[in-house]
């Protein structure tokens, strides 16, 4: 479908002018980036550049209105030193989803992955080779067009760059904690909770922020009618072990629909583990630290991938969860997850898209 993709090549690399000690999250931007615009309607014109500033109109509806869509995905270097894009077909069909939603024509999911790869192919060297650290791309999609009506634009621009990243939580698996949010709202019933939308995350900052003030490293969303029922952790989905029943939170229009959720989902039926997803209440998450009856929680996300979950404060207390250290099932995702990722373990759901070497 990218027959006609324009290559036009940076005069100079600056992937060794990066120290791999140094990656942070979104510090550094490879080379290139890939670029796409929708007018007259029809996404045209598909071309991989060299990584700059786009200029943007001063009325664009994404700066005004929020008319701005997103993915998070990475791309990983094996010690085969095969690079592997991790499930970026989910990432397709959620972009999609989050396009229908904010009135955003959709990308092809053949076109979306094809562009991926060609980017990834062109910037492998940016493609870090230390566990722990990988290549995050990020497409987007947003209004190019300047107007001050309440109306969806016309034309649209899909830009996807990439960056090398290190682990966004410390890689030996060490707890994080979590503040359960009981003032502010990050979705409401029939709003774009489900859509990975720029506003969405734009809501989220300042109880985030009060969170880190506090003393967590969280914020533990929870539901926008009752703030009773758990929902989300930061921008990652969460899961509760009791026993040998697993439980994460259903999907229902607030939740956003993560690729690492489903993985996790994936490799727990497929070991025999008993899952559920319904509502998770407060009380019950309290009840299971105070009797030890809840053994484990962790966050599942791209950025994170495993994220063990040691305490929980909600109402001016905290909640110890399990030994406060993490437990064996979620380091057992973690590595069953990472494993896959970098060709450690055998792909048995055909999750990795692979980069052939040129």
């Amino acid at each position: 479908m990218l027959n006609k993709l324009k290559i036009t090549r940076t005069a100079h690399s600056r992937a060794h002018e990066v120290d791999a000690d140094e990656l942070g999250f979104g510090r550094f931007y490879s080379d290139h980036m890939f670029t796409m615009s929708y007018a007259e309607g029809a996404w045209r014109e598909p071309e991989i550049q060299p990584f700059a500033p786009i200029p943007v109109h001063p009325a664009n509806a994404a700066l005004h209105y929020g008319q701005a869509v997103f993915e998070g995905l990475k791309a990983y270097r094996g010690s085969d030193d095969v690079v592997r894009i991790f499930r970026p077909d989910k990432n397709a069909e959620r972009l999609r989803r989050s396009c229908e939603r904010l009135c955003i024509p959709p990308i092809d999911s053949d076109l979306f992955i094809e562009a991926i790869e060609a980017l990834v192919d062109l910037d492998r060297a940016w493609v870090p080779s230390r566990r722990g650290q990988s290549l995050y791309i990020r497409p987007i999609l947003f209004s190019d067009e300047g107007h001050l009506e309440v109306r969806p634009s016309s034309a649209f621009r899909f830009v996807i760059f990439t960056s090398p990243v290190r682990a966004y939580f410390d890689t030996s698996m060490k707890p994080i904690s979590l503040k359960a949010e009981e003032s502010y709202t990050r979705s409401a019933p029939g709003g774009v909770g489900y859509a990975k939308t720029a506003g969405n995350y734009g809501a989220s900052l300042y109880p985030g922020q009060r969170a880190q003030q506090d003393g967590y490293q969280q914020v533990l969303w929870l539901d926008g009618v009752e703030h009773r029922y758990v929902e989300e952790v930061g921008a990652m989905n969460i899961f509760f072990r009791y026993g040998d029943t697993v439980v994460t939170p259903d999907l229902h229009g607030t939740i956003l629909p993560g690729v690492t959720r489903d993985s996790v989902i994936v490799l727990l039926e497929a070991a025999g583990r008993r899952l559920e997803q319904r509502r998770v209440a407060m009380e019950e998450v309290i009840e299971g630290s105070r009797t030890g009856a809840l053994t484990e929680v962790f966050a599942a996300g791209t950025a994170a991938i495993i994220a063990p979950v040691g305490a929980v404060a909600y109402q001016g207390n905290d909640y110890t969860i399990g030994s406060g250290q993490g437990g064996e099932m979620t380091r057992w995702l973690y590595e069953q997850i990472t494993g896959i990722q970098h060709g450690d373990l055998e792909d048995r759901f055909n999750w990795c898209r692979t980069v052939p070497a040129v």
